[in-house]
């Protein structure tokens, strides 16, 4: 799941009447459709696209009846919208999509990768600066993964990027405790199994071994749920850090923990040109 974090918004007083909208009758909400079915684009869709977060966070989010459109809560994700309405999530105003952008950022270890934590630790988006836009991530790091970490204002690039099949390597340095060795690192290649979890293949590579601590470059496609750590683990391994270098082609390089650099109009389309979506508009080089 992707995650959303807005700056630069002046905080409104809600009205006496916040809170207490009337669920809608159908007829009402289709005052608030577009003259004609082929106009405009499905609400989830253009939440996405204005950098609000995921489009399966959209529809949930609808679901909760969080989403108004000209002062009617909608309760289907397959309403469409031109950008022309008054568009509010959890009583705030939507903004229209702006032009794609993309930054990479040194996350730091000891942050969490979402919008808020119900144990109160810290998340990267309390520690961007207030400069960005509304901006959500690339996929997730975990809570002690330091390393690349690619943001965006637009949700349907975000999708794009982060899906699976797209075939971008991420890159990864770690630190593992244990005995191993080149040969048994090697059956990674085959792809495993773990908790009933099925993994595609991964290249693991041993660069050093500093008494009982290895520096292992590891290189997968999938990215998922704390696949690097559950691979290694699986070999009798206890990483103790990870750190991601690179995601597809950006790289971390002398990026310090912290920083956060935007990516050039011209190298998203060299990085990830037969990746973007339809109709991306991005900003002139």
């Amino acid at each position: 799941m992707t995650e959303r974090r807005e700056t630069g918004r002046s905080r409104r007083k809600p009205s006496r009447t916040a809170g207490r909208d009337p669920k809608p009758r159908q007829s009402d909400v289709r005052k608030s459709e577009p003259a004609s079915w082929d106009e405009g684009e499905r609400i989830a869709k253009y939440l996405a696209r204005a950098g609000v977060c995921s489009r399966r966070d959209a529809e949930k989010l609808i679901e909760a009846g969080k989403v108004v459109v000209n002062g009617q809560r909608l309760d289907s994700p397959a309403f469409k919208v031109t950008g022309r309405e008054t568009i509010l999530v959890d009583r705030q105003r939507v903004k229209p999509p702006q032009a794609a952008r993309l930054w990479r950022y040194h996350k730091p270890s000891g942050l969490v990768t979402t919008n808020s934590d119900p144990e109160g630790r810290q998340t990267v988006f309390e520690q961007l600066p207030r400069s960005l836009p509304r901006v959500i991530t690339v996929g997730r790091l975990d809570l002690t993964t330091e390393g690349l970490l690619l943001l965006t204002n637009d949700g349907e690039l975000a999708r794009a990027l982060e899906l699976p099949d797209t075939g971008l390597v991420r890159r990864y340095r770690a630190r593992a405790h244990g005995k191993i060795t080149q040969l048994h690192l090697d059956t990674l290649k085959q792809g495993i199994v773990v908790d009933g979890t099925q993994y595609a293949p991964i290249s693991a590579i041993l660069e050093r071994q500093t008494g009982t601590n290895n520096w292992i470059q590891v290189e997968l496609t999938e990215g998922k749920k704390r696949e690097v750590r559950f691979a290694l683990e699986s070999l009798g391994l206890k990483v103790n850090r990870l750190i991601r270098t690179q995601y597809g082609d950006v790289e971390l390089g002398d990026l310090p923990p912290g920083a956060v650099e935007e990516i050039t109009p011209h190298d998203i389309r060299r990085f990830f040109g037969s990746l973007l979506p339809e109709g991306t508009d991005l900003p002139e080089d």
